[in-house]
């Protein structure tokens, strides 16, 4: 198997070559690797194109010294990526299920609000614990800095500087 043919344009011809014969020569090994972590066929093949879209991104396939590791660690992010994009899911549709038939959203909207939190999750990424947490409380509950301070045992200027990185965070990814 090959990769894309729209990708491949986009490379000079030494990148396509060292990419080609890292894909050809790893492709088989990341997905059985990826199998073995994730337990599904299906996810280990898109995760192992998804590992090699990366690389191809990067350019760093010529560079690229002990490529079983690098290609490991590649695809060992798209899989916590993976889990934790279920996790939120899983969460969502725990809180879809306790709601009334009568409030329940639209498909439409269900979809809507899993690809946001989603995308608010990556947001967040890169984001210690309590910078997350205490966002998510603020946004989501509504809660003011002195409640968020007293859950997450810190003071309320530091619930400041937690909110302050978040949203920086979230502003500089916006754009």
């Amino acid at each position: 198997m090959l990769p894309p043919y729209a990708a491949r344009d986009a490379v000079s011809p030494a990148d396509h070559q060292s990419f080609t014969t890292l894909y050809r020569s790893h492709h088989a090994w990341l997905t059985g690797w990826l199998r073995s972590r994730v337990g599904c066929q299906n996810d280990a093949a898109d995760l192992a194109q998804d590992t090699f879209i990366r690389v191809l991104q990067s350019s760093v396939a010529a560079s690229i010294r002990e490529p079983r590791t690098y290609l490991a660690t590649v695809a060992r992010g798209l899989v916590i990526d993976l889990w934790r994009r279920r996790a939120l899911e899983q969460a969502y549709l725990q809180v879809l299920e306790s709601l009334p038939p009568a409030h329940q959203p639209s498909l439409e909207a269900q979809a809507l609000v899993k690809e946001r939190l989603i995308k608010l999750d990556k947001m967040l990424d890169g984001l210690g614990s309590k910078v997350k947490q205490a966002f998510l409380m603020a946004m989501l509950d509504g809660a003011g800095y002195a409640v968020i301070a007293q859950r997450l045992g810190v003071s309320v200027r530091t619930v400041g500087d937690y909110m302050a990185k978040a949203m920086a965070r979230c502003c500089l990814l916006m754009d």
